[in-house]
């Protein structure tokens, strides 16, 4: 909810140079904690992701919940004007975001090296592949080329079946986030030293720092992780079980919930079974232990399941396919979704922030911006007027070699 205190980033000026995922989703985060995000996109149709489906009145449904809180200016990063104009935002932004291919920015002079010694306080943050240096760095990297590079695939899915990857752009919405909080980290930095700095945030790193429990097993005695279906790599029974009308996840991992839950599904006989006597045990005999779970389950309903085993503390949970989820009620009770205002959409509901402050609300304002629907404001601001704003603003010369910025 909105609240009448500023929040947590009011006052931070983000230009964003970003494309599909990885920049735009770090930098609605900013614009969500109350950071004016400028997007600046090119003259020529904007953002890529402006063209993804489905379209209500011709904008993107998908675009308009990605950049919702921001601005929208239009420059051609490649003509001169375009290029002046970003160096003159920059000179007083407190932070740049941009996730282009490593060393597109530094091709158009607007790499951190090209705009620090103008701004010594500029926090910039570049989001790639693989990295800005390194052997693949110049290679293309979208997220499913990350998740295959940084093993998760490696993980996902059924041993007897095929590699999948995970069904969001995990990568991609990783390294956003760790983009948006390195970038806060820089920012807090700066007040102590008065500089800004450089960050660097890859979707392979990212995606292999969520091995946790592989890496555990790798460096402890080199065993390499499969593939595991729904099941947890190192504790049973913790996973999606059958039920009479689909599936329902139970997560009794712990000697307590064990008993508890046996007890609630009347498998007493498990917990004398030698095979099931322990944590280890369980799990070096989980196939056999699923099976017999799962003779009870398949004979109640996943609601049946739920009650009974929420009766008993026992961790549980349906599986909801997206039509549920956005009709959850307990979501609807903690006001999670709410609408944006767009000028020819309408009212677009939008997914809540998780982050809820007690005294400085996220910021619940606005969809996904029109294309340059803030040039002037912007462009007006930094001090252009006369035939120069006009020309900026009504993309004249701005849009003259109009074309990609990579």
């Amino acid at each position: 909810m909105n609240g009448t205190m500023p929040a947590p980033l009011a006052g931070v000026t983000v230009l964003e140079v970003g494309v599909f995922m990885a920049a735009p989703f770090a930098t609605m985060q900013l614009a969500d904690l109350g950071a004016r995000v400028i997007k600046i996109e090119n003259p020529d149709g904007g953002e890529q992701t402006r063209a993804t489906g489905p379209l209500i009145n011709g904008e993107s449904s998908p675009f308009a919940r990605l950049n919702r809180n921001k601005e929208s200016v239009t420059l051609n990063l490649k003509s001169p004007e375009g290029n002046a104009a970003f160096k003159k935002l920059a000179r007083t932004a407190d932070v740049v975001v941009e996730n282009l291919r490593p060393g597109a920015m530094r091709r158009l002079g607007l790499s951190y090296e090209d705009l620090k010694d103008a701004n010594p306080g500029l926090v910039y943050a570049s989001a790639s592949g693989w990295g800005q240096d390194g052997p693949l760095a110049h290679l293309p990297g979208l997220d499913i080329m990350a998740q295959a590079r940084s093993g998760l695939m490696s993980i996902t899915g059924y041993s007897d079946r095929p590699p999948v990857k995970i069904g969001v752009p995990i990568c991609d919405l990783t390294t956003a986030l760790y983009v948006a909080l390195a970038i806060t980290s820089a920012l807090y930095e700066r007040r102590t030293s008065g500089e800004g700095q450089y960050i660097d945030v890859s979707l392979l790193e990212s995606g292999v720092s969520y091995a946790v429990w592989e890496a555990g097993a790798y460096f402890a005695e080199g065993s390499v992780g499969g593939r595991h279906g729904s099941a947890h790599q190192n504790q049973a029974p913790y996973q999606a079980v059958v039920s009479k009308d689909g599936f329902v996840t139970v997560g009794a991992n712990t000697p307590r919930n064990w008993v508890a839950f046996c007890e609630a599904l009347d498998l007493q006989e498990l917990l004398s079974d030698p095979r099931y006597a322990g944590t280890y045990d369980r799990l070096q005999n989980r196939i056999p232990l699923i099976e017999s779970i799962e003779r009870r389950t398949a004979e109640l309903t996943t609601d049946e399941i739920v009650d009974i085993l929420n009766e008993a503390g026992v961790p549980v949970a349906p599986i909801l396919d997206f039509g549920e989820v956005f009709n959850d009620e307990h979501l609807q009770a903690r006001e999670y979704f709410w609408d944006g205002d767009h000028p020819s959409m309408g009212k677009v509901r939008q997914l809540g922030s998780p982050m809820r402050f007690s005294r400085t609300p996220t910021v619940r304002r606005a969809a996904g911006p029109v294309l340059g629907s803030s040039n002037r404001e912007v462009l007006a601001a930094a001090g252009y007027e006369g035939e120069e704003l006009e020309a900026l603003a009504g993309d004249g010369r701005a849009v003259a070699q109009a074309g990609d910025h990579s």
